[in-house]
């Protein structure tokens, strides 16, 4: 059975979606997302549809119900690389992806769950004054 990789990074899972997904899939997604979350203690989810050039209603639904099981097992869901053709799809079929953080890429994406979850970034800004 095809399977979208989910990987670990610190206290978050990374899925980056390089396929198109079909319905059975998607499914697959939610259900092994779901365990991850509860496996791993995951305090944030970040989904990368960069590559997704197409986006049905059920796709957008099931972006929706992760954000909701992810945010019933305490863990933060952000969904970025949303390319502009995807987000007016959406706006035309009225999904509001409610709950659904977004950001333009990864970076932004992580920064958006340290912040939202107190993570320590690993850097000080301040570390190294300029005089």
């Amino acid at each position: 059975m095809e399977r979208i990789p989910i990987l670990k990074m610190g206290p978050f899972l990374l899925v980056t979606i390089q396929v198109d997904m079909h319905d059975r899939l998607a499914q697959t997604l939610q259900d092994d997302l779901a365990e991850r979350v509860v496996k791993d203690g995951s305090r944030g989810v970040l989904i990368d549809i960069s590559s997704l050039e197409v986006v049905d209603s059920f796709i957008g639904r099931m972006l929706a119900r992760i954000a909701s099981i992810s945010r019933i097992l305490d863990a933060e869901t952000v969904v970025v690389g949303m390319q502009p053709a995807v987000a007016i799809t959406l706006v035309e079929l009225g999904m509001s992806l409610e709950g659904v953080k977004t950001a333009l890429n990864v970076e932004k994406g992580m920064e958006i769950l340290q912040r939202s979850l107190g993570v320590e970034t690993g850097g000080d800004e301040n570390a190294h004054p300029e005089n």
